[in-house]
């Protein structure tokens, strides 16, 4: 059965807005976990945009799943990774003026750099997955410079506007999760996916957890935290 990740970043964006308390990542992360996810993702951006430095140390005290950290893949966070240790670290590319990720790490591109990196984290004990586009030449790289895992950018396949696109893209995430796991990685997937587009991914084997944020949290505001988790939890099992 495939593992759920609940990304809370914008449950802190909530709060940002006002620049107060509420709501508070840390009793959202609770609760994501009492409804049954397998593992918190938080993502600590340069600007702080949400997440901030304080939530990531209380949460490493409190989730009792697991704690996955996305962050640039920048020696000054990972040494905040370091401090902190989470159970993963995913290395995502990061763009100060985007909204969001918008497209996966280059990592055949700048394998000197990221591979630096890798070996900070491992040399610290934290495993790292990184977060690229189901591209074969990306996995193939991934695996180079000793990633433990991918996570597989699905953002095309959730915006793909017609069915021979979005079969493409499941074509696509098919084969660069099977490559993954045949050079021996555990094989991710996130971004854009929500609960009209998740069940599709399922028939991939080999994806062993579905990393999702936005749509949950939107559901929240509806209906709660506890039956958009569980909501989730129920398609990508």
């Amino acid at each position: 059965m495939a593992r759920l990740g609940v990304n809370i970043d914008h449950v802190a964006t909530l709060r940002q807005a006002r620049g107060g308390t509420e709501p508070d990542p840390l009793a959202a992360a609770v609760l994501v976990e009492l409804a049954g996810a397998d593992g918190i993702v938080v993502h600590l951006r340069e600007d702080r945009r949400h997440i901030q430095d304080r939530d990531l140390t209380l949460l490493r005290e409190t989730v009792r799943t697991k704690l996955d950290l996305e962050m640039a893949a920048e020696e000054t966070m990972a040494k905040i990774a370091l401090g902190i240790k989470p159970h993963l670290v995913t290395l995502v590319p990061e763009r100060r003026q985007e909204l969001t990720t918008e497209g996966g790490l280059e990592v055949a591109g700048q394998r000197d750099r990221i591979q630096a990196i890798v070996n900070l984290l491992h040399d610290g004990g934290i495993p790292v997955s990184l977060f690229i586009d189901a591209d074969l030449s990306q996995v193939k790289a991934a695996h180079k410079v000793s990633a433990d895992y991918v996570e597989l950018h699905t953002g095309r396949y959730a915006n793909a506007s017609r069915i021979k696109e979005e079969q493409a893209e499941v074509d696509a995430l098919a084969q660069a999760a099977r490559l993954a796991y045949k050079l021996g990685m555990g094989v991710n997937a996130g971004h854009g996916l929500n609960y009209r587009n998740v069940r599709r991914l399922t028939q991939i084997q080999e994806i062993v957890e579905y990393n999702i944020g936005h749509s949950i949290i939107a559901r929240a505001v509806l209906v709660g935290l506890d039956q958009a988790v569980r909501e989730m939890r129920q398609l990508v099992a």
